[in-house]
């Protein structure tokens, strides 16, 4: 049983990933410097809260190498771990909710639920954030207009948060509406 439920979970890591990914290719504009406005996080967040903190690390450093492949902005390796693997990996760490949005969902707490959702959607914008202003002042300084970390904190969050909002609004709509999702059911294969 142990052994179907980690093959469910990483089965699961891999579409969520690609459909990750997906969301992201779906953007038809870009900041000139990178970035943009996107549902890339929704399903981090969504195994983050399905899987825990595990879980939603590894879907999002997934999305994020995948990236790599699909027109990333590469410059050294270190900013590509930074912008890309780190970035979108530190997205999972919503995952520390994972029970109590679980429990909330079994409870029926809607109020709570949502409160649980929007707060791990929070975190792991805020960290993704954080590395994309980081790499903003290590890697893109020569962009700035005016002080660098002024430029980086402004740049990144043109994107950044309204990708978070946008995520934490489908979030608590879909969590509260299929509270379902917050479970992991195994099914046996009979033959």
């Amino acid at each position: 049983m142990k052994s179907r439920f980690k093959l469910q979970a990483l089965i699961e890591i891999s579409l969520f990933a690609a459909l990750g990914l997906v969301f992201d290719l779906l953007i038809p504009y870009r900041l000139p410097q990178g970035g943009s406005i996107s549902l890339a996080m929704l399903p981090i967040f969504v195994m983050a809260f399905r899987h825990g903190l595990k879980g939603g690390l590894a879907t999002g450093a997934l999305v994020g190498t995948l990236q790599l492949l699909f027109g990333a902005y590469i410059f050294t390796p270190v900013q590509f771990l930074l912008d890309y693997t780190v970035a979108y990996g530190l997205v999972g760490v919503a995952g520390v909710f994972a029970g109590r949005v679980k429990q909330a969902a079994t409870q029926g707490a809607t109020k709570t639920l949502a409160a649980y959702l929007v707060l791990g959607a929070l975190i792991g914008s805020a960290l993704r954030y954080a590395a994309h202003v980081i790499s903003g002042i290590v890697f893109f300084a020569e962009y700035a207009e005016g002080p660098v970390l002024a430029y980086s904190l402004g740049y990144n969050a043109t994107y950044m948060v309204p990708s978070f909002v946008i995520s934490a609004i489908v979030l608590v709509l879909l969590f509260t509406t299929a509270p379902r999702f917050t479970r992991v059911a195994t099914r046996d294969i009979r033959q």
